[in-house]
């Protein structure tokens, strides 16, 4: 037992398994000396009794069964799973932000589009007025050298 749960003062007294009924001051300065002493003691009273002693063995001894193994696969299994799921949230960011670039590129695009059609616009108008000033010009002056004297 840890020593932050006692409280420390006169008086005060605590069961422990191994030791009985023990001060808690004398506990606190001497409880490493006498845990080993009652385990070794403690030891020594379940080899008096066999049936004790199997099943503290069968306790300390680590289980070797499925269930054991499965448990093992499951963790690894939690773990990869953990893993792909930071990979999938990196990428969902990375994605993101590709979505973003993506859509200032087609604004661009569009706006550079527009900007074209407006100068080819801009360009035809000037074009169809040079046509009509030119057909003008020629008109006027067909009709004078007609009408000019010979």
């Amino acid at each position: 037992m840890s020593e932050e749960k006692f409280l420390a003062f006169k008086g005060l007294k605590q069961y422990d398994p191994g030791m009985g009924w023990a001060q808690v001051h004398k506990f606190n300065h001497t409880q490493s000396e006498e845990a080993a002493q009652t385990s070794a003691e403690a030891s020594s009273e379940v080899l008096h009794d066999p049936l004790l002693g199997e099943l503290f063995e069968q306790l300390n001894r680590p289980a070797q069964d499925e269930l054991a193994q499965n448990w093992k696969v499951i963790a690894g299994s939690v773990s990869l799973l953990s893993q792909r799921m930071n990979q999938q949230r990196e990428l969902r960011k990375r994605l993101s932000t590709i979505d973003v670039e993506l859509d200032t590129l087609r604004q661009t695009i569009l706006k550079d589009l527009q900007e074209i059609q407006r100068s080819a616009d801009q360009q035809l108008s000037m074009a169809r007025l040079r046509a009509e000033v030119s057909s003008l010009a020629q008109a006027r002056l067909a009709s004078r050298l007609r009408h000019s004297p010979p």
